[in-house]
């Protein structure tokens, strides 16, 4: 059996996400997506032509992972593909952002996304894809963004290294590193989009398809934008001293 895991799948990229790799993997038997919103969930799998087995769950509990293996253990499918799209952010500095919070990001985009891949490892095969939705926030510190951009650049760094030991068996890691993005993301850091990150903003759409172009070309970093790409050109240039009172001239416009 032929499957694809996609996190985060009730909205935005990781919705997205299980919309479109059907149309790319024309014979996979199941999708298999994971989030909390249940009734998101099933409306996804009404529009959805592939067999979709929910997993309605938070990444921040053990159950999800442990009924992930017992199903993983049954069927014993081939994973053609995992995208590790849930993840969370919140905009402010250390100070005025609660412990929890900060605690909550990091479970959220290094902890779970790391758990389930390790799950998942085992089931892939010669060809296998994995898509890690990292951030543009991850190519450099960001002040007032501070452990968000930490965990991106966590994944960033993780599926790098991940993407060679799994070079051997003949499967791919591909990191995506948008910038802003149409979703609903902003709505839930705690802080407005300012009109700098606004003016960048790309249609989900746009970078999902980019991603998964970009994952069967083996590419290791999607990134969607002329923008973005000359950020990453940028970070590699400029000193993290300079950049980060860059982004925290432009994060305190957020």
């Amino acid at each position: 059996m032929k499957i694809a895991v996609v996190t985060g799948a009730s909205s935005g990229i990781g919705r997205e996400f299980a919309r479109q790799i059907p149309r790319l993997y024309r014979n996979l038997d199941e999708l298999w997506v994971i989030s909390r919103r249940t009734e998101r969930l099933e409306k996804l799998k009404e529009e959805l032509t592939v067999p979709v087995r929910i997993f309605d769950s938070d990444l921040k509990r053990d159950y999800v992972y442990e009924r992930v293996t017992r199903e993983l253990e049954a069927s014993r499918p081939d994973v053609r593909m995992l995208v590790n799209a849930a993840g969370c952010g919140r905009i402010g500095s250390i100070e005025e952002t609660a412990v929890s919070d900060q605690l909550g990001m990091i479970d959220l985009n290094c902890r779970a996304l790391t758990r389930l891949t390790c799950i998942c490892l085992p089931y892939l095969s010669s060809g296998s894809r994995i898509i890690q939705v990292a951030s543009a926030a991850a190519f450099c510190p960001q002040p007032g963004f501070t452990v968000y951009a930490a965990s991106k650049a966590y994944v960033y760094s993780f599926s790098h290294a991940l993407r060679c030991e799994l070079g051997v068996k003949g499967s791919f890691v591909t990191s995506v590193c948008p910038g802003p993005v149409d979703t609903e993301f902003f709505k839930h850091t705690g802080g407005n989009s300012g009109s700098t990150k606004k003016a960048f903003r790309a249609e989900t759409g746009a970078v999902v398809k980019q991603a998964l172009l970009d994952s069967v070309k083996g590419k290791s970093v999607s990134i969607y934008g002329r923008a973005m790409k000359a950020a990453w050109i940028g970070a590699k240039l400029i000193p993290c001293s300079l950049s980060s009172r860059l982004m925290y001239r432009i994060n305190r416009t957020v």
